[in-house]
């Protein structure tokens, strides 16, 4: 019998990758996907996969409709990607953003709790919680002590213990990944690294010669979409539930980001291409995120395969291909 799989926030970009990742392991993966109108199935299209997922629509913050999802799928594993992911428009939104990122994860807990207590639960979970460390080679680990510094990052933290107490109350299997940034050709544009690759592409094509960013000190710990969505499965394989953090363990800059692009694309003088905009500085912003994710490497066995400058590469490849 194949294993059933139901991913909340399937047509974003972790859910796109690790649906690919079940289909070839021969799961059958059932999409929980938001209701609009136009869909959006571009990452699942990009991968090749959207054909072979079974779509169930509803709403996250919907009870009746998690339930639905529940019962339709029949899951031995449930992975709740389902959120509003972008820090920035959290402080634009943080009624949303709690209800979504904070209350969604509750009503997935109860959904399995009454209908199917012997699915497992996977929770995304964030660095972002951790907030900022202020000193360089201070790394984060699942004992770090949380100090989210937005409404995204708050709204995990309460997912977060709310899988721990269910966790640890009713017996369920109910783990989080507590991943640091990581990325992909098909991260959304209003994310600070495709926004780069994607200027970059767009400066190569002649139809733009500046790109508008915020600050460009903060550091962060980079990975492949890829990689991450790979140790997810290998924590839902365990015989005992647990909270990893993911990670590369090496930090850069955003004018490090800006200079791998650039140079990715075969330009020079990047700075002579970057205008700072204060529209997009966060109101509190996190200077510096670094993942020790020894707990995974040694319990999960693992480990990131793809490098900041091959991740950034790739990245601007597939963008200059898209205008090409």
């Amino acid at each position: 019998m194949k294993k059933r799989a139901l991913i909340t926030g399937i047509t974003g970009q972790d859910g796109a990758y690790l649906a690919k990742l079940l289909l070839d392991k021969d799961y059958e993966v059932y999409g929980f996907a938001s209701r609009r109108v136009n869909q959006d199935y571009s990452n699942t299209d990009y991968l090749g996969i959207t054909s072979r997922i079974k779509f169930v629509h509803g709403d996250i913050t919907d009870i009746s409709s998690v339930n639905h999802a529940i019962k339709v799928s029949r899951p031995h594993e449930v992975y709740n990607l389902a959120a509003m992911s972008f820090v920035g428009l959290s402080w634009q939104e943080p009624i949303h953003t709690a209800n979504v990122d904070g209350l969604g994860p509750l009503y997935m807990l109860e959904a399995i709790r009454h209908h199917s207590p012997d699915t497992k639960l996977y929770q995304a979970s964030t660095s972002e919680m951790f907030g900022n460390s202020y000193e360089e080679n201070y790394t984060q680990n699942e004992l770090t002590a949380f100090r989210p510094r937005s409404p995204y990052g708050f709204a995990k933290v309460f997912a977060h213990n709310a899988i721990i107490n269910y966790r640890e109350s009713y017996s369920m299997f109910a783990c989080s990944g507590i991943l640091f940034n990581h990325e992909s050709p098909i991260r959304g544009k209003e994310f600070v690294t495709r926004k780069v690759t994607d200027g970059v592409a767009r400066i190569k094509a002649g139809l733009q010669d500046t790109i508008e960013l915020g600050n460009l000190d903060p550091r962060r710990d980079w990975g492949f979409a890829g990689d991450y969505v790979q140790a997810m499965w290998m924590m839902m394989q365990e015989e005992e539930p647990d909270d990893y953090v993911i990670s590369t363990g090496e930090t850069w800059s955003i004018e490090d980001l800006c200079q791998a692009a650039f140079s990715a694309a075969g330009i020079n003088n990047w700075k002579e291409h970057v205008v700072q905009n204060p529209a997009f500085m966060r109101p509190a912003e996190l200077y510096h995120l670094k993942g020790d994710s020894t707990k995974a490497k040694e319990k999960l066995g693992w480990e990131p395969s793809v490098k900041f400058d091959q991740l950034i590469e790739m990245m601007v490849v597939a963008d200059i291909k898209r205008y090409s």
